[in-house]
């Protein structure tokens, strides 16, 4: 099960997801194409409640990021041009502030550290000794192998939302019906990705609603999420059984 009451600082050094799209040894800056920081939000979502969510860098370079993360709720730390302050200024600036929230925040258990960056190795270790769990994220081909292999677990970039398994969406649903759709499939998903064996219709309904707070199944058209499952089965979506307990629906899984 996965373990909902966990709560995460997530710390992301922007740059280095960035870090592709600038050019080397100076000249014209290239046109960036910026990380779905929400994705990765998204993603982090299904281990617990994201209680911080700080990202780092000098924001003049990326002025175009500063709304999309404002509007996901980040707090933006201005690290000045590095040619000033040295090229790690950055990394040691959220190194710091990881370490002190560690030792502030005794309730936050979970660190995701959004970077590839194998400077960052020590601050992964440091975290650990201090009992917290360590999630990675990064770019497949600027992921240090060092940093990965010492966080609890790692995430690329490229592999959030992707997933061949999941069915298509009936074409003749209206609009309001495939929106909840996307969410039952994305948090279906999401459980079976933390290995989850049973999946309750509440426990797939809380999914959604930490995904997505404002989520209620009559404003998509539905009586009850019972309603919503049903028909995802007639339709031939998903297999699901009833408890022989409870008489709720558990979800087996998606239909092959």
């Amino acid at each position: 099960m996965p373990d909902f009451d966990n709560s995460i600082a997530v710390f992301i050094d922007y740059e280095n997801l960035a870090l592709d799209a600038t050019p080397k040894g100076g000249g014209k800056r290239k046109t960036v194409v910026h990380p779905d920081i929400g994705k990765v939000l998204e993603r982090l979502l299904e281990k617990g409640k994201l209680v911080a969510k700080r990202a780092y860098c000098d924001w003049q370079r990326y002025p175009e990021a500063v709304a999309p993360l404002h509007a996901l709720g980040v707090d933006l730390m201005e690290i000045p041009d590095r040619g000033l302050t040295g090229k790690n200024s950055a990394d040691i600036r959220l190194a710091v502030d990881a370490v002190e929230l560690c030792h502030s925040k005794e309730f936050i258990n979970v660190f995701a550290i959004v970077s590839g960056d194998s400077d960052f190795t020590p601050l992964v270790s440091r975290l650990k000794e201090n009992g917290k769990t360590v999630i990675g994220v990064g770019m497949r081909d600027s992921t240090s192998d060092l940093l990965a292999a010492n966080c609890d677990e790692f995430i690329f970039y490229e592999d959030i939302g992707m997933s061949a398994d999941t069915p298509s969406i009936p074409d003749n649903l209206a609009e309001e019906k495939r929106k909840a759709y996307e969410l039952l499939f994305d948090s279906i998903e999401a459980l079976q990705r933390e290995n989850v064996d049973t999946m309750h219709s509440s426990l797939i309904k809380d999914t959604i609603r930490r995904k997505a707070p404002q989520f209620n199944e009559t404003a998509h058209g539905y009586r009850s999420f019972t309603r919503l499952l049903e028909e995802a089965q007639s339709y031939g979506l998903i297999s699901m059984h009833k408890d022989a307990k409870s008489g709720t629906w558990v979800v087996e899984g998606f239909v092959s």
